[in-house]
């Protein structure tokens, strides 16, 4: 047969260039090839081609370089494309006009590629219609009988969550539901997520109501003591999580309203620019791109608003043509700023960015028109963006390739905030009615939280507001991780003092919906208690021996592991473009113990505590690992690694019939020290010496030497005071020399005068010499300010993929580790490089997303 021929001279070239295992495992690839690409060996006449398709499905397996550990990778994740999609599928839908057919038919070669696709197809259209006449309610003859359907389908949900089971039957109607959320979980549409969450919020109550239940030993009152505290834990988790699901389960997702075409009949605006300690340069970028917005000018007024009194923003503001304006005391801090601006002014609407914030010059144009449309609005917000890493993503070096942390509120919870008309202000990139906000009282000084209080009060009044959710400014993110924790314990601290003060449960003038979302946002930032719970549960059994959960451990592992799983499932579903799993608890670890005490304190204190403000604009001179920031992570992961110490002891010498529950406690406290390692790695502060953030681009212009030569270039990245740009081909320059950097921007052309400071091969690094505030007002329009600055910002759009997130999570947990031995004993450093090789070759093994690339070979394995 002419297919074996071909192998056996592929078989024959192959031995005499390498060795036995390496042909091999070349031919074994070669039968799997056919088997998962499900092709006719008569046709494989390219044989590298058929390699580089291969390689697509297993991006860490070097087809041409065999290695002693691929069979293992090869098995692992076959077996892992069969039981799961890939991240492509996921994102088609199973659509029918999709290029590439099911991994699951690839896998399958009895069976033609059409017949195999016929049952999926069939399934997913029948589950759409199927769900869109329940939802029509065309079906139910009338309102009586839908309210008895209604009272019915609680009743069932009800005997569901509150059915007792042996573990055998718990474990076979979770596998059920777990393999539903699985099947769903590849359909798109808001249908599909709906029966994700209810799933999750069925399998999650009834966890919640069997440890209510069945779990506290009232016999032995210290583990019902200790028990009872993990349970007011976890309700807190569940409560958080249903909240959670009811804000965000559908965005409202606003379009830009259009303004009236006439022009004249726009309103007039005033743009404050608060600024307390900020460095000029910070804030200089901010009021020239104020300056530069498109609006008409009569009615657009820009005023720096100076609680820093100096003489120097007053000259800046007079060179550039802007209002100044200062008072007397610094009162309530940011808020009394802007109370007083708001006494001197009278402009229609007020439009506020803190003095970070670079606006775009569509921000108006793109913001007003939603007021025309609604009489009622009094808010507009958009999002916070950032063009600089924060503490996390520099320090993890993920910037721009993992969400912020600040993205799942603004590109998600803002957007489901809007559905229920409680988006609320933010503090900066926002514009708000005047009429409304002076009913109010202006901005909310009651609370160090002034913007969401603010927004609330509103509310109350029968206002509505609008959440925008395109970036149209951006600013600087906190640079060190004590200052990023300091603003977190400010928002903190004045979402309790809300509260507390003006709790949106209680009062009138809101809705449910505005209830639920404002509450919700208050009792998140209570997370410090119960995230130290869940760090110091598992120490209960294994240094106490206190059963906090009186039940069998199988029994604990059949309720808590779905309730868990699906939770996780409906989350990545529902937040995967905004947090990748896992990530939020080392936020919150992170957090929790810093936010612990502020958040207790304003419950029962709510006048308590102060405005402090978030420095921007600094540095950071040289690498430290920051012990004090460190220190409650330190003393967690000492208690825990002690019990752990015990866990082990128990293993080997404890009761055989509680070996189970040991297991269970050392699978939790590992994956807290996983968790705490984490916290250890965002503490060690990564060096940071630019003044001037960079931006990375791509962006053509051209550049005109001082012989007035002209060369098309690329714009690799820009800052406020200069740029990186790449030559196609070498020129003749050299570092001092003058040339001008061409930019376009609409149908305008605008040369910036530049001096060459460094050189490196066809990359040259340029400082911008601007002649005056003009034309440094042009280059922020051809650059920070436009309209389309920060639209696809994130280089790596990646959906979240639960597995691949915890693999992340682990590795930065073991790099935690890593760099305080290093930092506390140096000769363990080529002992730790051992322990990462070793942890490289566990990873390099697991599965992997397909089209991700190749693993590293230098491991040899």
């Amino acid at each position: 047969m002419l297919w074996l021929a071909q192998w056996q001279e592929q078989w024959r070239e192959v031995r005499r260039k390498q060795s036995r295992l390496a042909a091999f495992s070349y031919l074994f690839w070669l039968h799997l090839e056919v088997i998962l690409l499900n092709t006719d060996a008569s046709e494989q006449l390219d044989h590298a081609d058929q390699r580089l398709r291969l390689n697509y499905w297993f991006p860490h397996v070097n087809f041409q370089r065999p290695r002693w550990l691929d069979p293992i990778r090869l098995a692992l994740q076959a077996v892992w494309l069969l039981l799961f999609k890939t991240q492509q599928e996921r994102a088609d839908g199973l659509s029918r006009n999709s290029d590439r057919t099911s991994i699951l038919q690839r896998l399958n070669p009895w069976q033609h590629r059409k017949l195999a696709n016929k049952p999926v197809q069939f399934a997913t259209s029948g589950f759409e219609r199927f769900f869109q006449t329940v939802l029509s309610r065309e079906w139910i003859p009338s309102q009586t009988l839908r309210v008895f359907i209604t009272i019915g389908a609680a009743l069932l949900v009800a005997l569901v969550i509150s059915l007792p089971m042996d573990a055998t039957d718990q474990g076979l109607m979770l596998l059920f539901f777990w393999a539903l959320a699985l099947w769903v979980r590849n359909l798109q549409g808001r249908i599909p997520m709906l029966l994700m969450v209810l799933l999750s919020v069925i399998v999650s109550t009834r966890y919640l109501f069997w440890r209510v239940t069945q779990t506290i030993n009232w016999d032995i009152p210290f583990d019902a003591s200790l028990g009872i505290l993990l349970l007011i834990a976890e309700s807190y988790a569940w409560l958080i999580l249903v909240l959670g699901y009811i804000q965000t389960v559908w965005p409202l997702e606003r379009r830009v309203a259009q303004l009236p075409a006439d022009s004249s009949v726009w309103p007039s605006v005033d743009v404050y620019i608060p600024s307390y300690n900020e460095p000029l340069s910070v804030v200089r970028s901010t009021v020239v791109a104020a300056t530069a917005i498109d609006w008409p000018q009569d009615r657009l007024n820009i005023y720096v608003l100076d609680d820093g009194k100096r003489p120097d923003f007053k000259a800046f503001c007079e060179e550039v043509g802007v209002g100044y304006i200062v008072r007397a005391d610094n009162s309530h801090a940011k808020a009394g700023n802007l109370n007083h601006a708001l006494t001197i002014t009278s402009g229609d609407y007020i439009t506020i960015f803190d003095c970070d914030h670079i606006p775009s010059r569509g921000f108006l144009q793109l913001t007003v028109g939603w007021f025309f449309q609604d009489p009622k609005l009094a808010l507009v917000q958009t999002p916070h963006h950032f063009f600089s890493a924060d503490p996390f993503e520099r320090n993890l070096s993920v910037f721009r390739s993992r969400p912020n942390e600040g993205e799942l509120f603004y590109g998600l919870i803002q957007d489901g905030n809007d559905m229920w008309n409680a988006s609320f202000f933010c503090g900066s990139c926002a514009i708000l009615k005047r009429g409304p906000l002076e009913e109010v009282g202006g901005i909310a000084v009651e609370t160090v939280t002034e913007d969401a209080h603010t927004a609330l009060k509103l509310h109350r009044l029968g206002y509505n507001s609008a959440y925008l959710n395109i970036p149209l400014a951006a600013g600087l993110a906190t640079e060190s991780l004590s200052a990023h924790i300091g603003q977190r314990i400010r928002w903190a601290r004045g979402m309790a003092q809300i509260f507390r003060l003006d709790n949106p449960l209680r009062g009138k003038g809101l809705n449910w919906g505005q209830r639920i979302c404002y509450a919700n946002a208050m009792l998140y930032f209570l997370n410090g208690i119960p995230r130290t719970i869940f760090l110091l549960a598992p120490l209960a059994f294994l240094l106490l021996h206190s059963y906090i959960v009186f039940a069998p451990a199988v029994m604990i592992a059949m309720y808590a592991i779905p309730h868990l799983i699906h939770a996780n499932l409906a989350n990545s579903r529902a937040q995967g473009n905004y947090r990748h799993s896992f990530w939020a608890e080392m936020y919150e670890t992170v957090l929790a113990w810093y936010i612990l005490r502020p958040t207790t304190v304003a419950l029962f204190a709510p006048k308590h505590g102060q405005f402090n403000v978030t420095a921007k604009g600094g540095t950071i001179e040289r690498d430290y690992f920051d012990l004090n920031i460190s220190l409650p992570y330190l003393i967690l992961i000492g208690l825990s690694l002690i019990g752990a110490g015990f866990g082990i002891y128990s293993l080997f010498y404890g009761p055989r019939d509680e070996l189970l529950t040991v297991s269970l406690n050392l699978l939790w406290i590992t994956y807290n020290l996983f968790i705490l390692g984490g916290a250890l790695a965002v503490a060690e502060e990564a060096k940071q010496i630019r003044a001037s953030h960079r931006i990375r681009v791509d962006r053509p212009i051209s550049i005109m030497t001082a012989s007035e030569h002209s060369y098309a270039a690329e714009l690799v990245d820009f800052a406020s005071s200069g740029a990186g740009i790449r030559f196609y081909d070498e020129l003749p320059l050299a570092p001092g020399d003058s040339i001008h950097v061409v930019m376009h921007h609409g149908t305008t052309r605008h040369g910036f005068p530049a001096r060459v400071v460094s050189m490196r091969g066809l990359t040259i690094g340029v400082r911008f010499e601007f002649p005056d505030s003009a034309a440094e007002r042009a280059f922020l329009r051809a650059t920070f300010a436009r309209a389309d600055a920060w639209v696809g910002w994130r280089f790596n759009e990646t959906k979240d993929q639960p597995l691949s997130s915890l693999r992340e999570i682990l590795g930065i947990g073991l790099r935690g580790y890593q760099n305080l031995a290093v930092r506390l004993a140096p000769p363990l450093a080529p002992v730790l490089g051992l322990i990462n090789r070793g942890w490289g070759v566990i990873m390099s093994v697991l599965p992997q997303a397909p089209g991700t690339g190749e693993e590293d070979e230098s491991l040899g394995v």
